[in-house]
């Protein structure tokens, strides 16, 4: 069960890690890269994760994309899920859908939470670190 904790990570991972600490929790990531910002991308396969680690940041966890189907969030799987049942399950209510041709990005921006579904079934989630009043992130891991 890797548990999507909200404004904070999934898993044990937290915002605010930086690479040597992803590695310690989860080994050599099967594939690094750097996009176009120059951020570090790391990927997991057996974990389905993707982490961006922001290069304007230090190199801090920042933002992460999963499909893992072990996923959950307030103790509720959510890939492969309805969409509109699981928002409807949620204790915030205020989304913003953009749409992509077969999929939808479902976004709610105080918890930084994008569910994307295609055919109203969710494949993956995307959570980032949240930004506070001051415009700094609000790193959680110390």
């Amino acid at each position: 069960m890797m548990e999507i904790n909200l404004k904070n990570g999934i898993d044990s991972l937290l915002f605010g890690m930086k690479q040597k600490d992803v590695e310690q929790l989860y080994g050599l990531p099967n594939k690094k890269f750097k996009d176009e910002d120059d951020n570090q991308i790391y990927l997991y396969n057996d974990k389905k994760l993707r982490l961006t680690f922001y290069a304007d940041e230090d190199f801090k966890l920042g933002y992460i994309i999963s499909s893992n189907p072990e996923n959950t969030l307030f103790n509720k799987k959510i890939i492969g899920e309805n969409v509109i049942k699981i928002k409807n399950q949620l204790p915030f209510k205020s989304w913003e859908i953009e749409d992509f041709d077969s999929t939808e990005n479902h976004f709610n921006e105080s918890n930084w939470l994008i569910l994307q579904s295609e055919y109203e079934e969710i494949i993956r989630i995307e959570i980032g670190a949240i930004i506070k009043d001051n415009d700094e992130f609000d790193w959680k891991f110390k």
